[in-house]
């Protein structure tokens, strides 16, 4: 699979649904997502359906991240899903192959060391006691008196014996039964931060999900992406927007660079949508430095700069910048 390019990778970062999740792996609440298994939909992984608000594009989110080479996967178990109802509450039938009944009685082959006579268990048992039927010595010490010489099934429905029965399924939901060739058959997998993702997270590139967390601590109300208002009637993005209780706003917005200087692009764009929307404060975190144009753009116009190599530094310094 061709490696996501820096890019495609940036723009995933800047998804708030992705930082909150590589935030838990960075964190170190997470070292490993394993999935939960449930018994009527199979394998979920709850902390994610609470990340991305929606259970069902769960196994979506996971897959870009896999592709875009955030998340490397291990394959930790495969499951039967029914054709009909879709249901994983499936069980195994071990079923006759004559009748194809799945009213099968296994017992085990007992073979006489000494005699070489083989039968069921049932046929060597005597009371408490295993007694050859043919030469009738008791057999006391397994593999010294007798050992075993495999499995034996007897169908209950047609009285056919056999050694190897045929595996079914059937679904406990919708009581359907189907074999393997009809069955849903799908890999699970567990999941792990790559050493790039978080390489590049403990850079600061990861931002987003932690300043939400710590304005919402703060008691602002935060939306990501946010959306102001302009007086030309355009409605403007920004990376978050943070509401006090006093209901003022601030807009943040993020710029990173694979560089190591952000270019005043930033500062001007940043500018363009506060000049119209008019929010109270506006700050621009920038990782890992903003350029020196840009540092004095963001000053002429009265844009919050937070240069910063770090998450910690990154809210330390918005922490400052919002209590002004």
């Amino acid at each position: 699979m061709p490696k996501a390019s820096k890019k495609e990778l940036l723009k995933l970062y800047k998804d708030h649904t992705v930082q909150l999740l590589i935030s838990k792996f960075v964190s170190g609440e997470l070292d490993t997502l394993n999935p939960v298994f449930d018994q009527k939909h199979g394998f979920k992984y709850p902390l994610v359906d609470e990340v991305v608000g929606d259970s069902f594009s769960t196994d979506r989110f996971l897959q870009k991240l896999f592709e875009g080479g955030v998340l490397e996967r291990k394959l930790y178990d495969k499951i039967v899903y029914c054709p009909s109802c879709s249901s994983a509450n499936v069980s195994i039938h071990y079923t006759c192959p004559h009748c194809k009944s799945f009213d099968v009685k296994k017992s085990s082959l007992i073979e006489h060391i000494k005699c070489g006579y083989i039968d069921t268990e049932d046929h060597f048992q005597k009371e408490d006691k295993l007694v050859c039927p043919r030469c009738h010595k008791e057999l006391i010490t397994p593999d010294v008196d007798y050992h075993k010489a495999g499995v034996w099934c007897t169908c209950n429905q047609c009285n056919k014996s056999f050694d190897i029965p045929v595996p079914a399924h059937f679904c406990r939901e919708c009581q359907n039964n189907f074999i393997f060739d009809e069955a849903i058959y799908k890999d699970v997998y567990s999941y792990n931060l790559t050493p790039e993702a978080s390489k590049e997270a403990t850079l600061g590139w990861i931002m987003i999900g932690p300043i939400m967390e710590f304005l919402e601590a703060m008691g602002y109300t935060v939306e990501s992406p946010g959306f102001l208002n302009g007086k030309s009637g355009t409605r403007h993005m920004f990376d978050l927007t943070a509401v006090s209780a006093e209901n003022n706003t601030t807009a943040i917005d993020l710029a990173t660079s694979t560089d190591d200087v952000v270019s005043e692009q930033s500062v001007i764009s940043m500018f363009a949508k506060i000049f119209d929307s008019n929010p109270e404060k506006a700050c621009l975190v920038v990782i890992p430095k903003m350029s020196e144009n840009g540092r004095n753009l963001a000053a002429l116009y009265k844009i919050d700069l937070i240069e910063a190599k770090s998450q910690t530094a990154a809210i330390e310094s918005l922490k400052s910048c919002i209590a002004q």
